[in-house]
């Protein structure tokens, strides 16, 4: 399993010839160190003297950002596993028009799953970046700039991820699906980019 692997080892592997892991992978871990980095914040913030006001807040986004930090872990191998499906859709054979059809058929099945995959990473990436603004709002002071790097990595999680919806897409036929697919990612885009410079202000405006 990819989330088993030592850093070291990943990152080898993200720079070979391998197609996986790729930038799908890589987006799944920005947004779940960015998960990570808003539990210390939290961790940090739980217990300690001069933050009893936000105590039930903080525990309640360090129950918020866990999960999320396991959904997007668990994201990284729902990457390669859709990614292996497509290349393995391409490769099935087309000698008659039989083979054609069903290689056919599975590819755009496949891209269809390879679209949905990285559409819930940039959900869950959505929702770390939203979380951090509580956090640095709220959080430790001593450690407020992990608030920052938190947002900025689900931030640049989401972007990654959403840029593997837009590949992927590309190549289907359903244009009904298309449609669905690319409005809900907009959606999920929609006022990102002011609210990351807003809590990197916050964080900022700490220091």
């Amino acid at each position: 399993m990819i989330k088993d692997m030592t850093i070291q080892t990943f990152l080898d592997e993200l720079a070979s010839k391998s197609s996986t892991p790729g930038g799908g992978g890589a987006a799944a871990i920005s947004g779940a160190m960015g998960a990570a980095l808003i539990s210390m914040v939290a961790n940090f913030t739980i217990g300690k003297k001069g933050y009893e006001e936000v105590e039930q807040d903080s525990q309640e986004i360090l129950a918020k950002s866990e999960v999320l930090r396991m959904k997007l872990t668990e994201a990284i191998q729902d990457d390669i596993r859709v990614f292996d499906r497509v290349m393995a859709s391409y490769g099935m054979p087309k000698e008659t028009d039989e083979e054609k059809q069903a290689r056919s058929t599975e590819i755009q099945a496949a891209l269809k799953e390879a679209t949905d995959v990285p559409l819930e990473c940039a959900k869950l990436c959505h929702e770390v970046v939203k979380l951090s603004q509580p956090i640095a709002e709220k959080g430790n002071k001593n450690v407020i700039s992990d608030a920052g790097v938190a947002v900025l990595a689900g931030y640049a999680g989401l972007r990654s991820a959403a840029l593997n919806v837009y590949i992927n897409i590309g190549g289907i036929k359903d244009q009904e699906f298309v449609e669905t697919r690319r409005k809900k990612l907009e959606d999920i885009l929609d006022g990102m980019d002011g609210l990351k410079d807003e809590i990197y202000d916050i964080v900022k405006d700490k220091l």
